[in-house]
């Protein structure tokens, strides 16, 4: 007897349909996979086998080839466990065959019998779904994860025996509660920040508009501190972008199944001693994400940035610009979208104190030009604001809090970004537009000015595109429908070269 059940196989995000093609056949008894699984997959048989068994089922006495069809796409995970184990019961008759139609499923088998919940079931779900297959069976703990998407029937099961039941008709599913949504709240407030009003507006501004930002001063003069007070002034996500969010995470194996569906844009800070693949994604077989791909929609902070080799560092090049990462193997391509916020920090010099008022620098001229070259002229080219951030006056800091509170900076980014959306749709922000949309909202004087900055600037066409963007989001905040010169000129001002030579 043939028995048939799907599965999927996720490649990156992009999910593919798996048909797990059970037969008994002659030969000595064991079982035979085929069709490019991977070490996890292979070791399946020991563990369905001894499951199977504790569970009061037969285990065959004959042999057993197990197909997973297509045969040249890699299949990876203890994923796997729960659809072999039901295409083998199903093909020794233990459960009806009739019951597998539209059945897709995932999740580990433990030695007694359980079902366990793996990483990516999020976007298998997605997958299950979108190739609809019509019901999916996961582990109870992973039921409420996989429920988040819509229009599936997701069955949560404990373990095999309640899966025979069901597929036997002796037993109703139970329902499967997608799990709660949150928004965690931020106890870093911008009103910590003393000083600093054109660090404070630049912060704003790279909100109200996902304009990346590079941060640069002395150590100790609020670099980190406004950095990661950006990310308490993004909106809460979106339900579909909070899923797209999750989905990355699940597959990164770093969002716990129970976990409630966090609507908080991510924030990612990895140590400046990251490797490219850990930056960018990677490792041996399917490409894993990154931290790029972790923080997307989300922010991405750099700090002590030209401590990173610049090798490691142009790899941002291409994702920045695009939005979405890919990644090359030898069997596999893999992309991640990584549409981010990038917020770099860095000193000046090796010592940090070249342009400190307080102390003199003591790096050598060569030392300064070595420090500096690990940031390429392309790579700055792509960051829309450029902020050199001086050491805060002693007054300042003993003194009262002298600036606005997040709670009232995030509540002027979130109605920019709202007539953004009404203007050009829902999710669209002033670094995602197209030319001529950017050009139908600007001024004739206000072109004029940026046309003469070309020049006296040197800007490149990159340059005068992200210029004409920020302008687009200084206009937003004043909740002005038309970029006018002085929206123009502020913007070129965070493009100018710092007095520090970056």
């Amino acid at each position: 007897m043939l028995a048939l059940v799907h599965a999927v196989a996720l490649v990156g995000l992009t999910p593919h349909r798996v048909r797990i093609e059970c037969s008994r056949a002659t030969g000595l008894p064991g079982m035979r996979l085929v069709g490019l699984p991977d070490t996890a997959v292979r070791e399946a048989e020991d563990r369905i086998r001894t499951a199977i068994q504790r569970s009061g089922l037969r285990w065959p006495q004959e042999r057993i080839v197990i197909n997973l069809a297509p045969a040249d796409l890699p299949k990876v995970g203890s994923g796997f466990d729960l659809p072999l184990a039901i295409g083998v019961l199903a093909a020794t008759e233990q459960i009806p065959a009739a019951s597998l139609a539209g059945l897709c499923a995932c999740g580990e088998v433990g030695l007694d019998g359980s079902i366990r919940p793996v990483p990516g079931t999020l976007p298998t779900a997605v997958g299950a779904r979108d190739l609809r297959t019509g019901r999916l069976f996961v582990a109870e703990a992973a039921a409420g994860e996989a429920a988040l998407v819509t229009d599936l029937e997701v069955v949560g099961v404990r373990d095999l025996t309640e899966v025979v039941a069901l597929l036997r008709g002796d037993r109703l599913p139970r329902e499967s509660l997608p799990t709660p949504t949150e928004v965690p709240a931020s106890t870093l407030d911008l009103r910590d920040v003393r000083g600093q009003p054109v660090a404070r507006r630049t912060v704003e501004i790279a909100a109200a508009g996902g304009h990346h930002l590079l941060l640069v001063g002395p150590p100790g003069c609020g670099k980190t501190m406004l950095a990661r007070r950006l990310h308490a002034l993004l909106p809460p996500l979106e339900m579909d972008q909070a899923l797209e969010v999750a989905a990355i995470h699940s597959v990164a194996g770093e969002r716990a199944p129970d976990a409630p569906l966090s609507l908080a844009p991510p924030l990612r800070e990895p140590h400046h001693s990251i490797s490219a693949a850990g930056l960018i994604g990677g490792g041996s077989g399917i490409a894993r994400p990154g931290e790029l791909a972790l923080a997307h929609r989300g922010v991405l902070l750099l700090d002590e940035l030209l401590e990173t080799p610049r090798w490691i560092l142009d790899a941002l090049r291409q994702p920045l610009e695009r939005g979405e990462i890919t990644i090359t193997r030898a069997r596999s391509r893999v992309r991640y979208p990584s549409r981010v916020l990038f917020v770099a920090a860095t000193n000046p010099c090796p010592c940090g104190h070249l342009g400190d008022p307080r102390r003199a620098c003591t790096c050598r001229p060569d030392r300064i030009e070595r420090y500096r070259a690990r940031l390429s002229g392309p790579l700055l080219d792509r960051i829309d604001l450029h902020i050199e951030v001086q050491p805060v006056d002693r007054r300042q800091l003993a003194g009262a809090a002298d600036g606005e509170s997040t709670a009232v900076v995030a509540a002027r980014v979130l109605e920019a970004r709202q007539r953004g959306a009404e203007r050009w749709g829902a999710g669209m922000l002033a670094r995602d537009l197209q030319d001529h949309q950017l050009r139908a909202g600007c001024s004739g004087r206000a072109m004029s000015t940026l046309v003469r900055a070309i020049d006296g600037l040197a800007l490149s066409a990159r340059a005068f595109d992200r210029t004409l963007r920020v302008a687009r989001t200084i206009a937003d905040l004043e909740a002005v429908e038309v970029i006018a010169p002085e929206h123009v000129e502020e913007a070129l001002a965070y493009r100018l070269s710092a007095p520090v030579g970056l």
